[in-house]
């Protein structure tokens, strides 16, 4: 389990373009990463658009937004379009970046329990350390929960 002071786990994965990802590009930025559990879905969209709305506010504080799921990179291209997000999103078919960061778990809805991606965002800061975890996300107002991250 990762917490707070923790190296970020490396990245390793793809863009909804197909273009390569490493955290190492983002070396000397603060990084917001968000991991959620699926494109088109009423939350995760709430959420990605709560971070449009607010991306200005966000750049201007020094961070890159980058969302994550395991959605392939054509499913990522068609949420990116028909919500006008400004920011990339990781696929992560394999769920090896989802496994480094410990969002692939256990999860319960409606009185079923499967696996899936439990909502969690990475606050890390420009030398790769993480500064905040939040777990408890609020799809409508996370970025007020970013920007009074530790």
């Amino acid at each position: 389990m990762l917490k707070i002071g923790d190296k970020a786990p490396a990245i390793n994965s793809i863009y909804e373009n197909g273009d390569a990802i490493t955290l190492e590009q983002f070396k000397g930025k603060k990084v917001v990463l968000y991991f959620y559990p699926k494109d088109m879905t009423p939350g995760c969209t709430m959420q990605s658009c709560n971070l449009r709305d607010n991306y200005k506010m966000l750049l201007d504080k020094g961070y890159v937004v980058l969302g994550c799921s395991a959605d392939s990179p054509e499913r990522h291209q068609k949420f990116i379009a028909k919500h006008d997000l400004p920011f990339s999103l990781i696929s992560d078919e394999s769920k090896e970046v989802l496994n480094a960061y410990g969002v692939w778990g256990p999860k319960k809805f409606m009185g079923k329990e499967y696996d899936g991606i439990n909502r969690t965002t990475f606050v890390i800061d420009k030398d790769g350390i993480i500064k905040d975890i939040i777990t408890k996300v609020k799809t409508k107002a996370h970025t007020s929960q970013i920007l009074e991250s530790k």
